[in-house]
């Protein structure tokens, strides 16, 4: 790289939109664009397939824009990022597809992940507004929280509420912490306790799907009990959906707070790479690992810390013995790490210096430079200091 470069990320703020009438129905329409071209490339990519062809995307797209006039006329009310976009998403999708990183691709239902993609050169943000192409100004909530070239955006829906997600070509550091002194952090992520750091801090699980379990229940049941398709039906399922909306949140807001506190005030993040995934296959952990948002709160230590350490997720940090390196066996129920050495410690401590250690090779941090002395402050579940 050359000397004085800025090194560039893409980052994005969602924002939630006040739109009137009749840009609902605008968005509603560039959202069944973008799922009519997606089912229509699918469909034909296995109509080809089956027939003994092999299909192209470069050609399948080229088919579509040469009948949609005809067919599809409707297409034209909306931006044609919204068609041309679907296809770049179907090709991504055979691609992860034939590389085993996921399944063959589904067709898309109406209602579910409503949303459509519009390219950086085709609107404009001004204060609080955004002008979509063929639709004008829409209000939004709040200003573009980044300053910087504008990528893209893609508007969606959850519930009845309509939200931009704006990407942004940023400075690699204006999101990092500018804690400079190196002050290195392990952190130890689990079910009954949401974090443990190496210092002794401990951030409880919030637990926020637990507080709204009672309601779940019974809007759930209220739905079950009403004619599908009814104006009650549709009046309870939107009551539904928008309090799961409330749910995802309050979960966000509390990975975010939790996540600034860590970029605030350590350097270097010392963390497991947890499989997730197989993690969530275990149907008595389950709805609390989903809930404690694990993946998340990785993603955006990533970008807000100044440096962050992934140790192997096969590494023993709960077992291992901080203070002679033995490996000890430990069931789930035993919450006191006890080695024959004499150590005797609360197990995530145990795993969350041992994580620090093990993160950290190149720089020795001794037991005794492990302080418990958490450099941070934070309310038991909902944690103080916001991104």
């Amino acid at each position: 790289m050359e000397e004085g470069a800025v090194d560039l990320v893409q980052r994005s703020h969602k924002i939630r939109l006040s739109p009137n009438n009749k840009q609902r129905v605008y968005f509603a329409k560039a959202c069944g664009v973008s799922r009519l071209a997606f089912n229509w490339g699918l469909a034909e990519w296995k109509s080809q397939y089956e027939s003994g062809e092999k299909p192209s995307f470069y050609g399948i797209k080229k088919k579509f824009n040469s009948i949609k006039k005809d067919q599809y006329p409707f297409v034209y009310e909306v931006t044609k990022c919204s068609p041309e976009q679907s296809f770049n998403d179907l090709d991504h999708a055979f691609k992860r597809f034939f590389n085993k990183m996921s399944e063959y691709p589904k067709f898309k239902k109406k209602g579910i992940k409503d949303s459509f993609y519009i390219s950086g050169d085709k609107f404009s943000v001004k204060n609080n507004y955004v002008k979509v192409p063929k639709l004008g100004l829409v209000k939004m909530t709040e200003p573009l929280r980044y300053s910087g070239k504008i990528v893209s955006a893609t508007i969606s829906r959850k519930a009845d509420w309509w939200f931009i997600s704006i990407t942004v070509k940023i400075d690699e550091d204006d999101n990092k912490s500018e804690n400079q002194a190196f002050n290195p952090v392990g952190i130890d992520f689990g079910v009954s306790k949401f974090a443990t750091l190496s210092d002794g801090a401990v951030f409880e699980n919030p637990r926020i799907t637990k507080k709204f379990s009672q309601r779940l229940r019974l809007l759930n049941k209220s739905l079950s009990r009403k004619v599908k398709g009814s104006r009650n039906w549709y009046k309870t399922k939107l009551s539904l959906q928008r309090l799961h909306v409330r749910i995802g949140d309050y979960r966000l807001d509390a990975v975010h707070k939790f996540s600034r506190s860590i970029a605030n005030s350590y350097s270097d993040v010392c963390l497991e790479n947890l499989n997730v995934a197989g993690m969530v296959k275990n149907h008595k952990l389950s709805k609390a690992i989903q809930d404690a948002s694990f993946y998340e709160a990785k993603r955006q230590l990533t970008y807000k810390c100044k440096a962050v350490h992934e140790i192997d997720r096969w590494f023993p940090s709960t077992k291992m013995c901080g203070d002679c390196g033995s490996i000890n066996d430990m069931k789930l129920s035993d919450k006191v790490f006890k080695c024959d050495c004499g150590l005797e410690l609360d197990r995530d401590l145990n795993a969350a210096q041992n994580i620090l250690r093990q993160g950290l090779p190149s720089k020795l941090v001794e037991r005794q430079a492990l302080v418990l002395q958490p450099s941070l402050v934070y309310e038991t579940g909902l944690w103080e200091t916001r991104n």
